[in-house]
């Protein structure tokens, strides 16, 4: 990973979503969305068709716009901790492998949950955490913007052309590729708009990743986005 004496080059970082990307969540945040909409006396399916394309505060907005959204907030952030401690999931196939494999500081996370439960979450499945963790706390602007990418990559001490970005949604996309990083896509069955190459499993990705964690290329123009 470390750039050969004299050679004009640069270590690469892979950036990665969590929900969806490295644990398998869909189950749990459908069952946590229920669980909210009902005690607010909501339609479950329409809350979580909300939710799957708004942050939780315009979800409020939209679902709930009679209530007080801190209240609403709190409600959900309840059912979410409860979650951590209690919910079945499981990371996915070839996540442990992948994570395992990367050198330590040339990974991060990047992700619209909150640190205390993707470290939950891990711990239970078994995954390492990395040293820099980019969650909702830690932001300003969340996904689709760019500034959850650029920060990791600033703590990691990386320029974004040299940072691979694995997400399984539009907004994450949109996100790594408005930071000027090459961005793959995992676990859809058609590839999101975007991205620059796209894989149906995480497992189908691990060798490719690795490829791309291991080489030490030379710099590129400033300003240019890599292509994969």
């Amino acid at each position: 990973m470390i750039s050969e004496p004299g050679r004009p080059g640069a270590m690469r970082y892979v950036l990665f979503d969590v929900d969806g990307t490295l644990i398998d969540a869909v189950d749990n945040q459908r069952l946590v969305w229920r669980t909210w909409a009902e005690r607010y006396g909501l339609d479950p399916d329409e809350v979580y068709r909300v939710a799957l394309r708004t942050r939780p505060m315009e979800t409020f907005a939209q679902v709930a716009p009679d209530q007080d959204p801190r209240e609403c907030l709190a409600a959900l952030h309840e059912l979410e901790d409860e979650d951590v401690r209690v919910g079945s999931y499981s990371a996915f196939n070839g996540a442990s492998e992948l994570l395992n494999a990367l050198e330590s500081g040339a990974w991060a996370l990047v992700t619209s949950n909150y640190e205390h439960r993707v470290r939950g979450r891990f711990a239970r499945t078994g995954l390492p955490v990395p040293k820099v963790v980019v969650d909702a706390a830690a932001v300003t602007e969340g996904k689709p913007s760019p500034v959850p990418y650029l920060q990791a990559a600033a703590l990691l001490g990386a320029r974004p052309e040299d940072c691979l970005v694995i997400e399984d949604a539009p907004s994450g996309v949109l996100s790594g590729l408005s930071a000027g990083m090459t961005v793959w896509g995992v676990n859809t069955p058609a590839a999101v708009d975007g991205v620059h190459r796209h894989f149906r499993s995480l497992r189908e990705a691990v060798r490719d990743i690795l490829a791309f964690a291991s080489e030490v290329h030379p710099g590129r123009p400033e300003g240019s986005v890599p292509v994969q």
